[in-house]
């Protein structure tokens, strides 16, 4: 019997997962825009939000109870919205205490760009995550148009600037040799956290291989350990739907109507999980040995700081 997943409505929501834009200058073999291009490139390059539709859907009310709000695309690179730093200042102004986070792969913008970000990422719990995999002749293997040199100064600028920044690491066969080197890279540089982790994409991809020992995180429909549920969270899509999390986001452009049905109303912001969980749950959240094959990811997480 599946486990009931309890619901929670608009005045327990405490974290805002972001995904701002659709629009990506990379492309990751492992990404779901390259796996579906080019039936993902005409259906998502158009979504893109702004700061008006973002006060529209996130009112100033739900604003002030929020605890974190953090972007990280499924399909896209946040920095790649033009309104971002707009977004960050509304929450910041109706909120002065919500943690401000970014995921990224620190391409895009200039040194002058992350040295001003870094003051708007001025307090002590607000965070950049950059995704680096490896050093300059390994991290573009996957991180296919990147300039690793480029990526390295935004960084630099923004740790100088006085930012937190977390080094987070995918691992691969080619890479795998340069976890404690990276590392060590992080540390010199001032990154506060460096995280490694393993791919649970493999079965995406031909172009890139698992590090030697891999083995396919398996996905179970006995129990549900849900992250959204237990953090209280909901994810905002590019496209402007509210949905439970990113999971559910990844899959936006093509979710059966009941994966429909468990998205959130824009209006009244309530969670409608149901006994028996949607297949999207079961393969990422569903528990075996105790982790979901999202948490059976993690490989190393060092605090440098």
């Amino acid at each position: 019997m599946a486990q009931k997943l309890t619901s929670f409505d608009r005045a327990e929501v405490r974290v805002l997962h972001i995904e701002p834009t659709t629009k990506c200058n990379l492309a990751c073999p492992q990404c779901h825009r390259t796996i579906g291009a080019p039936y993902y490139n005409h259906m998502t390059n158009r979504s893109e939000l702004t700061l008006q539709s973002v006060m529209d859907t996130i009112d100033v009310e739900l604003v002030a109870q929020l605890q974190k709000v953090f972007m990280c695309g499924n399909f896209g690179e946040p920095v790649a919205c033009k309104e971002i730093v707009s977004i960050y200042k509304y929450f910041r102004t109706f909120n002065p205490t919500v943690t401000l986070g970014l995921n990224t792969h620190g391409g895009l913008r200039t040194p002058s760009w992350w040295t001003m970000l870094a003051e708007i990422f001025a307090l002590p719990l607000d965070y950049v995550t950059f995704a680096i995999d490896g050093l300059e002749d390994t991290h573009k293997i996957y991180r296919v148009n990147s300039d690793f040199k480029k990526t390295l100064k935004n960084a630099e600028a923004y740790i100088q600037a006085g930012g937190s920044a977390h080094w987070e690491m995918l691992i691969f066969e080619h890479n795998e040799h340069q976890v404690e080197q990276c590392k060590q890279l992080a540390y010199d540089m001032g990154f506060t956290w460096f995280r490694a982790k393993v791919s649970k994409r493999f079965d995406y991809s031909d172009t890139v291989r698992p590090p030697a020992g891999y083995v396919e995180p398996e996905y179970s429909d006995k129990a549900i350990d849900c992250h959204a549920l237990e953090e209280r969270s909901i994810y905002l899509a590019a496209n402007g739907e509210i949905m439970p999390c990113c999971f559910f986001g990844s899959e936006v452009f093509s979710l059966d109507q009941r994966g429909r049905n468990l998205c959130h109303n824009t209006e009244a912001l309530v969670s409608s999980w149901v006994d028996t969980p949607h297949r999207i749950c079961q393969y990422n959240c569903g528990t075996q040995a105790g982790k979901t094959r999202f948490k059976r990811q993690w490989n190393i997480e060092a605090q440098l700081r």
